[in-house]
């Protein structure tokens, strides 16, 4: 099959190479424009755009899938099947109906729980302990569309989002390779979505990060792990704002006013959260400083309790 690929992030780039290496027929490349990145605000590339230029793949950026002239250029493609990891766009009707085998998607959730924007991110958010991939048909509605297949997989009750993605990039490499051959062979299933169960994942934003501490422990610790590697957890601590990497919860009780410092540790700083809970920050970093542990920071900085 003569098949496009649309994808952006490092979680497209795995599956697009899976597919490379399963020696699909990856004729075409779609990835979001070059975006202005770091102080020199020089245009980069999307992990998907490199590998494709690696193996001479043509690529193909649009701004939009309004023009008529973006549409024309699909059309004269000729995709037997698009298949799209992460791609950070939506496609219109009259995209999604060019290939004659339709578009899939590779959604990093157990659909219909956590369409959207961030489902990886909001898995962790959402105190969750099992997420996974769903191998869907996509449709005009947001992740809305049939359902061909779900791979499901535990969270680790330590595990950051950034580390997240990482293992369900796996799991979507080898769940979108095993699709498209499914749809070569005619194999395929598909399942209706029930509506009723749908949550949504929106994008993330820097209102989430403050950590507020009469909230308990867990929910604390999921805050720190979801919203890594962006926009991360923050708080002040002894008048210092600070980004927070790792927290701990600790087996011990305290009746401190949630938020107070209680100790400096060889393992960290010990703050009272919500319920007479205990949690030790760990990893933190303060403005303009390196990401490092709490104890090396306060070594040298000293906090008054």
């Amino acid at each position: 099959m003569n098949i496009i690929f649309m994808g952006t992030p490092e979680i497209a780039a795995t599956c697009l190479k899976k597919m490379l290496n399963a020696n699909l027929s990856v004729t075409a490349v779609y990835t979001k424009p070059d975006t202005p990145k770091n102080r020199g605000m020089k245009l980069a590339m999307s992990p998907v755009k490199e590998l494709a230029l690696e193996h001479g793949i043509p690529v193909y950026q649009p701004l939009s899938f309004k023009d008529d002239a973006v549409y024309d250029e699909m059309l004269a493609l000729k995709p037997d099947l698009v298949v799209t990891v992460a791609y950070g766009k939506i496609l219109p009707q009259r995209f999604l109906d060019i290939p004659q085998h339709g578009c899939i998607n590779m959604h990093a959730s157990i659909l219909p729980k956590l369409r959207g924007a961030g489902p990886v991110q909001w898995a962790i958010l959402n105190h969750e302990t099992e997420t996974g991939v769903t191998a869907m048909y996509m449709s005009a509605g947001m992740d809305e569309g049939d359902i061909i297949e779900i791979r499901r997989t535990p969270i680790d009750p330590m595990e950051t989002s950034d580390e997240l993605m990482a293992r369900l990039a796996l799991i979507a490499a080898d769940l979108a390779v095993d699709t498209v051959q499914n749809i070569q062979n005619g194999t395929v299933t598909r399942t209706p979505q029930d509506a009723s169960l749908a949550t949504y994942a929106p994008m993330l934003s820097r209102e989430l990060s403050p950590i507020d501490w009469t909230q308990c422990a867990r929910f604390i610790t999921d805050q720190v792990r979801g919203l890594q590697p962006w926009p991360c957890a923050t708080a002040v601590l002894g008048g210092t704002a600070f980004k927070i990497f790792r927290v701990e919860t600790e087996e011990k009780k305290t009746d401190k006013t949630p938020g107070t410092i209680l100790a400096l540790t060889k393992k960290g700083l010990e703050v009272a959260c919500g319920d007479g809970e205990v949690v030790t920050v760990t990893q933190l970093q303060a403005e303009g400083k390196k990401r490092m542990p709490a104890v090396d920071y306060f070594r040298g900085h000293p906090i008054s309790l």
